[in-house]
């Protein structure tokens, strides 16, 4: 049954290593763990599909043919509750190192040649238990950077944007995952 809803409030955000686009995704219970917990977010998340389009037309307007010529999608979200390991999901050069014995973590940020290359699950839940759990899904990279502002009256929050990136060999970019009305 198509029932449509309003969807109000924010969610959790997840995020896990993806090896290979030949992968298929983990279960949604795999990946909702805590220790999978990108972070806390504020702000809530935005997925953004944006295509392009190629246009032949005719001098005189009277034929033309429309063609999409590429997809582009983004998942932004603002991660309030963070470490130095959040940063090493956040940069592709970041590295960090533990010093257990002096309880410090280290995170080492830039160099080109330090670029891990990883892509990541990125996976937000939206919970509500009256019209039903929304899920979105993302394989990708945050490559958008990051800003990490220190202010006197505000919690510090890093916005990230992940673009996304085939998932399999159909070549899709979102997975929008929403629970239906059986009734």
């Amino acid at each position: 049954m198509n029932k449509e809803s309003i969807v109000l409030g924010s969610g959790d955000l997840y995020c896990m290593e993806f090896t290979g686009v030949g992968e298929a995704l983990p279960e949604n219970a795999v990946i909702e763990t805590e220790e999978n917990r990108l972070g806390h977010i504020k702000g809530g998340a935005e997925i953004e599909y944006a295509p392009s389009f190629y246009e032949a037309k005719d001098d005189m307007g009277k034929v033309s043919k429309v063609i999409i010529t590429e997809e582009e999608a983004t998942l932004k979200s603002g991660i309030m509750t963070w470490c130095g390991t959040t940063l090493q999901k956040l940069c592709q050069t970041a590295r960090v190192k533990e010093e257990t014995d002096k309880k410090k973590r280290i995170v080492k940020i830039g160099g080109i040649g330090n670029a891990d290359g990883k892509k990541y699950i990125l996976h937000f839940v939206h919970k509500d238990p009256a019209d039903g759990d929304v899920r979105v899904t993302i394989v990708g990279n945050n490559q958008a950077g990051f800003t990490i502002a220190f202010a006197k009256d505000s919690e510090t929050v890093i916005d990230a944007e992940f673009k996304a990136q085939p998932m399999d060999k159909e070549g899709t970019l979102i997975l929008y995952e929403e629970d239906m009305d059986t009734e």
